[in-house]
């Protein structure tokens, strides 16, 4: 590639950018229809293999999505409305629990003096940040009950997911194929090659983890409610949402379930039941619902998805969102290939190494047995210069 192409697809990328950044309110619900593309087109895929034709599997897929959709908006929506209002409810009794019980074992433990914990300052401090969080909440709400265009535009984009999403996932192999034929031809390979490596990155997080996710939030809402957990559902969903994080999640979800056991029962056999549920889910996780769903593909590191999404919810508001993940497995990708590059260059002096060991490897395999040692000896003697005697203490 010569200079001028170089800057001619560097000045391409700036102006791709801006674009970007300006329609970023109207690109909303396209990203969000061609993640659900993304998603589904594994499936559709599968199912042409079937001899079903390209319309009637994308149909298929389509109908099994808005299933799920409007399953988790008219089940899971409510029940977890239910469980927050519940926990509203009892939030007095969380208290009283954390000032009588919690506090005093605390300072048993740790010797020092938490009366700044007790509960009239911890309602003092909430009550002046309540105040603050409503006045600003009403300030929102009262423009967007002045601006019927903003509801307007809401449900527009809302409408708009699924039809976009059906034209996408029927369209998108050959989508991929214009795109690739766009390409110029210096660089098609290299990136024909770091977009197969960017799928896999994000298709072993978006269809490996994240299923792995909701399996754990399901175990764990399901083992809570059997031993009679009343805020399983939310304590179960929030454990799995944040389990792509090593750790966090059952740490969570344990914290979360220890004070709802002990509040709820106050015994002991109910906080060992909540271990045994993360103990178990635990389990599942390690040796069946991991290797299973994720394998070992080489994946996005938690710190990595965190920061994308935050940086791109704060670049691009929720457009960011939705683009952070597929942003952050490209740049996963290019820079690993740009350290391939640096260690295959001259700059690090893999050439230099690999012509050393080459001839080393050829003398060691032509010379005899005997002599071989003298020989590569020798060889790198000559190369590296004579080593040095050894010196002995007094």
């Amino acid at each position: 590639m010569t200079d001028t192409q170089k800057w001619q697809l560097l000045a391409l990328t700036v102006v791709l950018s801006a674009l970007l950044y300006l329609l970023a309110p109207v690109l909303t619900p396209f990203a969000a229809a061609a993640l659900f593309a993304y998603l589904g087109d594994p499936l559709v895929d599968r199912l042409e293999t079937w001899r079903l034709s390209r319309t009637a599997a994308v149909a298929v897929v389509f109908g099994l999505m808005t299933l799920a959709v409007v399953g988790i908006v008219l089940l899971l929506i409510p029940m977890l409305q239910k469980q927050i209002v519940h926990f509203g409810e009892r939030f007095p009794v969380y208290l009283a629990w954390f000032e009588t019980v919690a506090l005093p074992w605390l300072e048993q433990q740790t010797g020092f003096d938490l009366d700044r914990l007790q509960v009239g300052n911890l309602l003092g401090m909430a009550k002046q940040y309540w105040q603050q969080a409503g006045s600003a909440a009403a300030t929102v709400f009262g423009g967007l009950s002045r601006s019927g265009m903003a509801v307007l535009e809401f449900i527009a984009n809302l409408t708009l997911i699924p039809v976009v999403t059906f034209y996408l996932l029927r369209d998108w192999d050959g989508m991929v194929a214009r795109i690739r034929e766009l390409l110029p031809r210096a660089i098609e390979p290299t990136v024909v090659r770091l977009a197969n490596e960017s799928d896999a990155v994000l298709g072993s997080f978006l269809r490996g983890q994240v299923s792995v996710m909701l399996a754990l939030g399901a175990i764990y809402t399901l083992g809570l409610s059997l031993i009679g957990i009343d805020l399983a559902l939310l304590i179960g969903m929030i454990a799995g949402l944040v389990s792509f994080v090593p750790y966090l999640g059952v740490i969570v979800g344990f914290g979360a379930g220890l004070i709802a056991a002990l509040v709820q029962h106050g015994d002991l056999l109910h906080v060992l039941l909540v271990a045994g549920v993360f103990g178990f889910g635990q389990i599942i996780e390690g040796f069946v619902l991991t290797p299973w769903l994720v394998g070992d593909k080489i994946g996005m590191h938690p710190v990595a998805v965190i920061f994308a999404i935050m940086a791109g919810g704060q670049l691009f508001g929720f457009l960011g969102v939705l683009l952070a993940l597929p942003v952050a497995a490209v740049i996963m990708v290019v820079l690993r290939w740009l350290h391939e590059r640096y260690t295959e260059s001259s700059l690090y002096g893999a050439a230099e190494r690999a012509v050393e060991d080459a001839v080393i490897h050829e003398v060691a395999q032509a010379a005899p047995v005997d002599s071989a040692p003298a020989e590569v000896e020798s060889i790198v003697t000559t190369q590296n210069g004579p080593t040095p005697p050894a010196t002995t203490g007094a």
